[in-house]
């Protein structure tokens, strides 16, 4: 996976996780898959932790298809954090 931060970000933290293999959307997930999602949940878990905000807490966002606001179409993760998130998110 590779991991960087987002260009338009959205919170203090807003780092952005992809898995090098090619998966456009969510729905495109296969059982093979499984440990790679896995993975990837680890490094956002990581990017919390290296950039200290996994205690007070941080969200992992991944969007699907146009409604959702998915504008690339390679599966990613969004983490963010460093103030409140709040519920509906927008």
């Amino acid at each position: 996976a590779l991991a960087f931060e987002d260009l338009n970000p959205q919170a203090p933290v807003h780092a952005l996780v992809i898995p090098k293999k090619h998966i456009p959307t969510t729905l495109d997930i296969k059982e093979e898959d499984n440990n790679l999602i896995g993975h990837l949940i680890k490094v956002a878990n990581k990017i919390a932790s290296d950039k200290g905000i996994a205690e007070r807490g941080f969200r992992i966002v991944t969007n699907c298809n146009p409604e959702s606001g998915q504008t690339v179409y390679h599966i990613h993760l969004h983490v963010l954090g460093g103030r409140p998130m709040h519920w509906p998110p927008g």
